[in-house]
């Protein structure tokens, strides 16, 4: 019964998605909605504004340096819950015994 929950789950979310893709305004060219103003004026003027040499580095670090900070902050903290998670605890009895 669970096994049919997890897939009649998985199979909307597909179809939601799918749909959702299909739906999206234009075309795979440049009139998809990635392809705005915005990527123009990056192209444009961020050698000249930030003084990078390289566009993907002068968006990360200059456009969008906070959105970057939170992003590693985010990362940081889940790989530290993980491995507070998954490191092996110790039985209490085995080190009262080591200690006698």
């Amino acid at each position: 019964m669970r096994k049919t929950l997890t897939t009649l789950i998985f199979i909307a979310l597909f179809l939601v998605l799918s749909y959702n893709i299909l739906m999206m305004p234009g075309d795979v060219g440049l009139a998809a909605p990635s392809y705005n103003e915005i990527a123009y004026y990056y192209l444009n003027f961020s050698v000249s504004e930030t003084g990078a040499t390289n566009v993907i580095a002068a968006v990360l670090a200059d456009y969008r340096g906070f959105d970057t900070l939170g992003e590693t902050i985010v990362l940081f903290i889940s790989v530290v819950a993980v491995a507070s998670i998954l490191k092996p605890e110790h039985d209490s009895k085995q080190e009262v015994s080591h200690h006698e």
